[in-house]
């Protein structure tokens, strides 16, 4: 089988990839994301993990599966990247809370051994609780909003914010499993031949 590397630095996609008991190494690659301000929200995720799953794929040879993704945060039509301080990341919260907003993950497969190339998105809606200034300081009194996109982590005490999802919720996490697995499908591979008896969860 192909060895699968992870074109992600991100703690989130490898938890989830452990937690199911799939073996990986990670490389994450050097080259400038670009990307055009006016592109729709799945066409920018879809491009942005193509750059980043090209970028690795280059520098390796045949044999290998390279997974990159790339998720972020849409409100009312506004993308939200990741918080520049704690100002930036209040007030993405407060933009947020109350309200619907919508999550993208795009993933993009590259088989090195024949150069084949596969991609898709999942878009997940998320409703946020109104909150209270004190709580939004709060919880970035935590630094856990400081690296995600949108200020917060669902995955994490950001779940407390969060009111009902409507989707995947390993999509808001970072990492849509079933589209992966539906990915690897359209080009032949199953990824149950890929997890190990023994995941991160039984340990």
């Amino acid at each position: 089988m192909d060895k699968i590397i992870l074109a992600s630095s991100s703690p989130r996609r490898r938890m989830l990839l452990r937690q199911i008991g799939i073996p990986f190494d990670i490389i994450v690659g050097s080259a400038e994301e670009k990307m055009e301000p006016s592109t729709l929200p799945w066409d920018l995720v879809i491009e942005l993990s193509r750059q980043k799953a090209e970028d690795v794929a280059r520098g390796l040879g045949k044999g290998y599966l390279v997974i990159g993704a790339d998720t972020i945060v849409v409100h009312r039509n506004k993308i939200l990247g990741k918080p520049k301080d704690m100002d930036d990341a209040y007030s993405m919260i407060s933009v947020l809370q109350g309200d619907m907003h919508e999550v993208y993950t795009g993933i993009t497969l590259i088989k090195t051994s024949d150069n084949i190339i596969k991609s898709g998105f999942e878009k997940t809606e998320v409703h946020m609780r109104e909150l209270s200034p004190e709580i939004i300081n709060a919880y970035i009194d935590t630094k856990e909003p400081m690296d995600k996109a949108g200020s917060y982590g669902i995955q994490g005490i950001g779940t407390l914010l969060i009111d009902k999802i409507h989707g995947d919720y390993n999509n808001v996490v970072g990492l849509p499993l079933k589209l992966l697995a539906a990915l690897l499908g359209e080009i032949d591979i199953e990824l149950f031949n890929y997890i190990t008896f023994k995941s991160q969860e039984c340990e």
